[in-house]
């Protein structure tokens, strides 16, 4: 994106690429249909940045929603706006529209330049690139900065530039990850048994925060939609803590005095399991995770009063122990501080050069605001970009 505004700015620009092609993490995001951006209201969309919306603000109101929209719509794909109010283009993946970006950004001179990996600079504070020829020295007169963050290592984000501008004097964060996965000590009978299992129609709870979703048993642990949503504030606790304990309620739209007299009920010879599976509606996977936590807290399901009972079933508590390892996260946050750019996206101590996208220090739900950000700072760097080179 900053290729693109540079390039409409007359600029001469060549886009350096670790990969042997570009966009790998783009196409990724396509495989669950792309999810460009959401159409929620421009105030709670910001907010969704958290601590950051004030550093984000500008770039995303000069960039937002809505123009992300016609963008793609002017590269011949056409959007929607889903059930959840997320967008997505209607062919529902990346590859078309990839490849109608790339067409349009060689038409207007952008260069690719692939297998370049950026390893710093050189004495004469020109760009050093490891190349399969050797190493390449390259002179700038800008240079924009979109490494990424540190997920998805096949896919090129790796997180080395941290050090190089570390080295720099440059603040960076220490990256963690972000809509991720955390880590319990399920027994060896529930994970064999659910492992890959969906929780659905439920609401996780930690503090005073609260979602609505999915989930998914693995075999380490939990993650899904629902537990990305909540990922900052269970990751903060473990770090701090050593652990978090999620609390899952399994019918979210009952209240506990419903399912108190339903679970009054005679149960005759039916199994406990057959008989949580019609009194309460609940899944198999359901009725394993009510067993876990009984038997966490070294009591007997079957021995609970129906009032007991009905209050684990709306808030079932399970024990994160850990954060999935950062390779496994949809994203990251840390990263640069905002703090270290001007308002045109370039870092204070190195004049020329700017950085967009999630190597900064921002971090966002799944739901389209990922791809927004890094598109919307990616712009800024570029139009920062055009205004140093007219200094």
């Amino acid at each position: 994106m900053a290729a693109e505004v540079l390039a409409q700015g007359g600029a001469a620009v060549t886009v350096y690429d670790a990969m042997p092609s570009v966009g790998r993490k783009f196409l990724m995001a396509g495989r669950g249909g792309l999810n460009l951006t959401h159409s929620e209201p421009l105030p709670q969309f910001l907010a969704r940045y958290r601590e950051a919306t004030p550093h984000l603000k500008a770039a995303i109101e000069a960039f937002p929603p809505q123009a992300l929209r016609d963008w793609s719509e002017a590269l011949g794909q056409e959007t929607f706006i889903g059930s959840s109010g997320r967008v997505f283009p209607k062919a529902f993946k990346a590859s078309p529209l990839l490849r109608a970006w790339l067409r349009q950004l060689d038409s207007q001179g952008v260069k690719l330049a692939l297998r370049h990996r950026w390893t710093g600079w050189d004495e004469q504070d020109r760009l050093r690139f490891q190349t399969p020829d050797g190493p390449r020295a390259i002179e700038a007169s800008a240079t924009v900065l979109a490494l990424g963050g540190a997920s998805w290592l096949r896919l090129g984000s790796d997180g080395a530039w941290a050090e190089i501008l570390a080295a720099k004097g440059v603040g960076v964060s220490p990256l963690r990850p972000a809509n991720c996965g955390f880590t319990v000590s399920w027994s060896d009978i529930f994970r064999d048994r659910f492992e890959g299992q969906p929780l659905k129609g439920i609401e996780l709870s930690f503090g005073s925060h609260s979602v609505r979703g999915e989930a998914i048993v693995t075999r380490s642990g939990i993650e899904g939609g629902a537990v990305y949503a909540l990922s900052a504030e269970l990751r903060e606790a473990i770090l701090r803590d050593g652990q978090a304990t999620l609390n899952i309620a399994l019918r979210p739209d009952a209240n506990v005095g419903e399912l108190t007299a339903k679970l009054s009920a005679a149960k005759g010879k039916q199994s406990l399991s057959n008989f949580l599976r019609k009194a309460a509606n609940l899944s198999p996977v359901a009725i394993g995770l009510l067993q876990e936590a009984a038997k966490a807290s070294g009591m007997s399901l079957a021995g609970l009063s129906p009032a007991d009972l009905a209050g684990l079933i709306q808030a079932v508590p399970v024990q994160l122990n850990g954060i999935a390892p950062i390779e496994r996260a949809i994203s990251t946050a840390g990263g640069i501080a905002l703090d270290q750019l001007d308002d045109d996206f370039m870092l204070q101590r190195l004049p020329g050069v700017f950085v967009a996208g999630e190597m900064l220090d921002w971090e966002a739900p799944t739901g389209g605001y990922l791809l927004q950000a890094s598109f919307a700072t990616g712009a800024a760097a570029g139009r920062g970009v055009l205004k140093w080179l007219k200094t």
